[in-house]
């Protein structure tokens, strides 16, 4: 029997992506940027824009959260 293949896990995924942002190039400031921005970014859309729970969620004071939404522009309602 062939076995069908597993996805890989997000350890695997992660180290892919890393090893293809280092080979375009991407700066390590860059690549956290644009991380902090799409985790943010998501836990923000489960949330429907709830800037406290958004930041209970993530473990970070409701200022914190406030100060880096308006620094990475990321918006507060989610996209319909």
């Amino acid at each position: 029997m062939s076995e069908t293949p597993r996805p890989p896990r997000l350890k695997e995924r992660l180290e892919a992506l890393c090893a293809e942002m280092v080979e375009k190039g991407i700066l390590f400031t860059e690549a956290m940027e644009q991380f902090e921005r799409c985790f943010i970014a998501e836990v923000m859309r489960r949330n429907h824009g709830h800037l406290l729970k958004t930041s209970a969620a993530l473990g970070i004071h409701r200022n914190t959260l406030s100060k880096k939404v308006s620094l990475r522009k990321i918006p507060r309602k989610p996209e319909r």
